[in-house]
């Protein structure tokens, strides 16, 4: 990794979360100027100042990097947005920052779920929040892949998949992780790797409560499988692109969220298949629970394509109605028989 090169464009991370501060700490060691933008002005300054987040302990930010909480100071001068808030953020944000960002700006979603009340993806609510604030149409590349904060932090090999419409705005972004402990892919198909971004949060809470049930490694490895086959036959619905769905973005993000202690969507579906209720189970995990913001939207993609998605209907019965997580998996495996494929 190169000291940060005073040439190097400037990019501003908007969200100083976990995963914020490892992409804003990626990115500074890597030689670019990075500056970090939070909503709260005090979060933002213990930051700056204590230079460690509170739920990355241990990993020293740089000095290199800034922080604040002014949106106009923080787009100053940047050639890259890259959006990190809680995906249900994301149009407040985006809506925000639409009036300092220049023409030639490259918004980066680096978040991860579908708006519920559109279902657009959430470089398309990025777009279409910056036209309806009177700017273009921005060029937008999401990135993706399996990718614990956690680990990103501590500079382990990581491999993200960067999608975009714009093969050289595309490339332009991957060129920014060269280098890093981050190895990146490019892909054209930005809409299948974020449904498989966001849908993979809820099977990933399906194959937590199976583990808070008690089941063991062959039905995990079952509820995996499968829930990768629903999120495949939406996105093929949807217009995507088969082959993303067995990338990093697909089967590889699936298998780390449902899998990993690090998942916030893993640890709370154990917490309720234990037997807290979706509420307590929030509450001790802590942090934004992605697949729950994540579930009306799927349900609703469901019902708009005809989709038969199993998996997903069962989390929503659990969640959204309070239905005995046991009973949901007798009723699964209960099922008429079928073919495979």
């Amino acid at each position: 990794m190169s000291e940060m090169n005073r040439e190097a464009p400037r990019i501003t991370i908007l969200g100083a979360g976990t995963w914020g501060i490892a992409l804003a700490r990626v990115l500074s060691l890597n030689g670019h100027r990075v500056t970090v933008w939070s909503k709260f002005p005090e979060e933002a300054e213990q930051l700056r100042t204590r230079r460690e987040a509170p739920n990355l302990p241990g990993i020293r930010i740089p000095e290199a990097i800034g922080f604040t909480a002014d949106p106009a100071a923080a787009a100053e001068g940047a050639a890259y947005l890259m959006m990190v808030v809680p995906s249900i953020f994301v149009r407040e944000t985006a809506g925000l920052f639409a009036k300092y960002a220049k023409e030639n700006t490259v918004w980066i979603n680096a978040a991860k779920g579908i708006e519920s009340d559109t279902l657009m993806t959430l470089t398309e609510v990025i777009e279409d929040e910056v036209v309806r604030r009177g700017g273009k149409k921005p060029r937008t590349v999401a990135i993706s892949g399996p990718t614990h904060a956690e680990e990103v932090a501590r500079d382990l090999p990581t491999l993200i998949v960067c999608a975009g419409d714009d093969a050289d705005i595309t490339a332009g972004v991957q060129k920014l992780f060269e280098g890093s402990c981050i190895r990146p892919y490019t892909n054209e198909d930005k809409r299948g790797v974020q449904i498989c971004g966001a849908l993979k949060n809820v099977e990933a809470l399906a194959v937590g409560i199976a583990k808070g049930l008690g089941y063991g490694d062959n039905t995990k490895a079952a509820m995996m499988t499968r829930g990768m086959e629903e999120i495949r036959r939406l996105g093929l619905a949807m217009g995507c692109r088969e082959r993303t769905f067995f990338g990093l973005a697909g089967i590889g993000d699936l298998i780390v969220t449902a899998t990993s202690n690090h998942s916030r969507n893993n640890r709370a579906g154990m917490l309720i298949g234990e037997g807290k209720t979706p509420e307590e189970a929030l509450k001790e995990v802590g942090m934004v629970v992605e697949g729950v913001n994540a579930l009306p939207a799927a349900i609703r993609l469901c019902d708009k394509y005809g989709m038969e998605m199993p998996l997903i209907r069962a989390v929503q019965q659990v969640i959204q109605e309070g239905a005995d997580p046991k009973e949901i998996v007798q009723e699964l495996m209960g099922r008429a028989l079928k073919r495979e494929n």
